[in-house]
């Protein structure tokens, strides 16, 4: 007879619930958790937010999990629903964008992690665990995030009129 039990997370770390230009994201399994292999974020996206097309050093992967997103990798614009799978490699410009009328939902895996934990950790705004409420949306600071970006691996072009 299999013994059953309540599954309770088996990270260590203490939860990271943050705020970053319409998206929150909670982190499922941080750096430390996975033996400094990835991170797995959960990301709830308000509808029509998302973050600009931008490079970075690690891979990335998401998994729509609710709603609709518009997702960009290289030259190819995509429509996901739930079940949807993309993969980024490191080096190719994506983006991502939750084009219902309603928030979206992903899994956000980054391979290593570590340097994107750490961005979210320096440039998010800190919620409490699973918040689900978005707070109100301020003007991003771009040069701010731009600067921060750089510092870890993330490359966001910026338009020479801004």
């Amino acid at each position: 007879m299999v013994k059953t039990s309540a599954c309770p997370s088996v990270g260590a770390s203490s939860p990271l619930t943050v705020h970053f230009l319409g998206n929150i994201l909670t982190f499922r399994a941080r750096f430390a958790d996975t033996k400094e292999n990835f991170t797995v974020i959960d990301v709830l996206t308000a509808p029509n937010a998302g973050p600009p097309p931008h490079t970075q050093t690690d891979q990335e992967a998401f998994l729509v999990l609710e709603g609709l997103y518009e997702i960009m990798v290289g030259d190819e614009i995509r429509q996901c629903g739930p079940g949807a799978f993309v993969h980024v490699s490191p080096g190719e410009m994506h983006a991502f964008r939750n084009i219902a009328d309603t928030p979206s939902r992903m899994l956000l895996i980054n391979f290593p992690g570590d340097l994107h934990q750490a961005f979210f950790e320096t440039i998010g705004d800190p919620l409490p665990a699973d918040t689900k409420q978005f707070p109100e949306m301020q003007a991003p600071d771009i040069p701010k995030i731009v600067e921060v970006a750089a510092r870890f691996g993330i490359d966001i072009p910026v338009p020479a009129h801004a």
